[in-house]
Protein backbone atom coordinates (compact mmCIF):
# COMPACT_ATOMS: atom_id res chain seq x y z
CA UNK A 1 0.00 0.00 0.00
CA UNK A 2 1.10 2.98 -0.83
CA UNK A 3 2.57 5.51 1.58
CA UNK A 4 0.59 8.46 0.32
CA UNK A 5 -3.02 7.02 0.50
CA UNK A 6 -5.76 9.33 1.52
CA UNK A 7 -7.35 8.16 4.95
CA UNK A 8 -11.28 8.21 4.85
CA UNK A 9 -12.99 8.76 8.31
CA UNK A 10 -16.03 7.27 8.76
CA UNK A 11 -17.48 8.69 12.19
CA UNK A 12 -20.90 7.47 13.58
CA UNK A 13 -22.79 9.95 16.43
CA UNK A 14 -25.71 8.70 17.54
CA UNK A 15 -27.77 11.62 20.14
CA UNK A 16 -31.04 12.29 21.45
CA UNK A 17 -33.42 12.65 18.53
CA UNK A 18 -34.16 16.39 19.66
CA UNK A 19 -30.79 16.99 19.69
CA UNK A 20 -30.34 16.74 16.13
CA UNK A 21 -31.80 20.16 15.22
CA UNK A 22 -28.98 21.60 17.42
CA UNK A 23 -26.24 19.61 15.91
CA UNK A 24 -26.82 20.00 12.46
CA UNK A 25 -25.76 23.65 12.11
CA UNK A 26 -22.65 22.48 13.80
CA UNK A 27 -21.86 20.37 11.81
CA UNK A 28 -22.68 22.74 8.45
CA UNK A 29 -20.28 25.25 9.88
CA UNK A 30 -17.33 22.37 10.90
CA UNK A 31 -18.13 20.88 7.08
CA UNK A 32 -16.75 24.52 6.10
CA UNK A 33 -14.45 25.02 7.49
CA UNK A 34 -12.52 21.64 7.49
CA UNK A 35 -12.86 21.27 3.69
CA UNK A 36 -11.37 24.89 3.74
CA UNK A 37 -8.06 23.29 5.29
CA UNK A 38 -5.07 21.98 2.81
CA UNK A 39 -5.14 17.53 3.51
CA UNK A 40 -8.87 18.07 3.84
CA UNK A 41 -10.41 16.26 0.20
CA UNK A 42 -13.74 15.98 1.16
CA UNK A 43 -16.73 15.92 4.20
CA UNK A 44 -19.82 15.14 3.60
CA UNK A 45 -22.43 14.18 6.55
CA UNK A 46 -25.22 11.94 6.32
CA UNK A 47 -28.53 12.26 8.52
CA UNK A 48 -30.05 8.82 9.11
CA UNK A 49 -33.67 8.08 8.00
CA UNK A 50 -34.13 4.85 9.81
CA UNK A 51 -33.21 6.02 13.16
CA UNK A 52 -33.88 9.03 14.46
CA UNK A 53 -30.76 10.96 16.32
CA UNK A 54 -27.80 9.01 14.26
CA UNK A 55 -25.53 11.00 11.76
CA UNK A 56 -22.61 9.67 9.53
CA UNK A 57 -19.91 11.82 8.51
CA UNK A 58 -17.22 10.81 5.70
CA UNK A 59 -14.34 12.31 5.49
CA UNK A 60 -11.27 12.08 3.32
CA UNK A 61 -7.68 13.39 4.24
CA UNK A 62 -4.34 13.02 2.04
CA UNK A 63 -2.60 11.59 5.28
CA UNK A 64 -2.49 10.90 8.56
CA UNK A 65 -0.58 14.16 9.15
CA UNK A 66 -3.86 16.09 7.67
CA UNK A 67 -5.98 14.29 10.55
CA UNK A 68 -3.48 15.48 13.13
CA UNK A 69 -4.34 19.03 11.65
CA UNK A 70 -7.69 18.97 11.73
CA UNK A 71 -8.46 17.41 15.13
CA UNK A 72 -5.82 20.06 16.10
CA UNK A 73 -7.51 22.82 14.22
CA UNK A 74 -8.88 25.51 16.45
CA UNK A 75 -12.90 25.28 14.80
CA UNK A 76 -12.48 21.36 15.01
CA UNK A 77 -11.21 21.56 18.89
CA UNK A 78 -14.80 24.77 19.10
CA UNK A 79 -17.24 22.59 17.32
CA UNK A 80 -16.77 19.41 18.33
CA UNK A 81 -14.83 18.58 21.21
CA UNK A 82 -16.53 21.96 23.06
CA UNK A 83 -20.13 21.74 21.53
CA UNK A 84 -20.64 18.52 20.00
CA UNK A 85 -19.23 15.89 21.62
CA UNK A 86 -21.42 16.81 24.81
CA UNK A 87 -24.29 16.22 22.99
CA UNK A 88 -23.52 12.67 22.04
CA UNK A 89 -24.94 9.59 23.44
CA UNK A 90 -22.18 7.54 21.53
CA UNK A 91 -19.72 8.36 18.55
CA UNK A 92 -17.55 5.27 16.96
CA UNK A 93 -14.80 6.72 14.31
CA UNK A 94 -13.12 4.28 12.08
CA UNK A 95 -9.89 5.31 9.74
CA UNK A 96 -10.02 3.50 6.49
CA UNK A 97 -7.84 3.29 3.34
CA UNK A 98 -7.79 1.87 -0.05
CA UNK A 99 -7.34 -1.75 -0.30
CA UNK A 100 -5.76 -1.80 -3.51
Amino acid sequence: MSAVAPIVVVARWRMAPEAVQAVLPLVAALREQSLAEPGCQGYEAFQSVGVPGELLLLERYADQAAIDAHRASAHYQDLVVQRILPLLSGRQVELLQPAA
